[in-house]
């Protein structure tokens, strides 16, 4: 079994208003040290190990539904999962 985390952000070209609430809202809390951020998603998935190779599927799972390819970028680690 692999454990993969997945993460998918904003492309830095695209405007990230939910990034901008959030420094707004940690700037009205006096954290005014904080000079962008940006908001993406985090999932975590388990998968078989069927043999195939576990990084073609997930990048073939990123860019048929995990991630919009046109605004977004994602990157994903692999790890042997501990089997339950």
């Amino acid at each position: 079994m692999y454990k993969v985390k997945v993460y998918v952000t904003l492309r830095e070209s695209i405007l990230d208003p939910q990034g901008g609430a959030v420094k707004g809202a940690l700037h009205s809390m006096s954290y005014t040290e904080v000079q962008d951020v940006r908001v993406g998603k985090y999932l975590e998935l388990i998968l078989e190990d069927d043999g195939r190779d576990p990084a073609g599927a997930v990048k073939e799972m990123c860019e048929k539904l995990l991630a919009n390819t046109v605004i977004e970028d994602y990157r994903f680690e692999i790890e042997e999962a501990v089997a339950q």
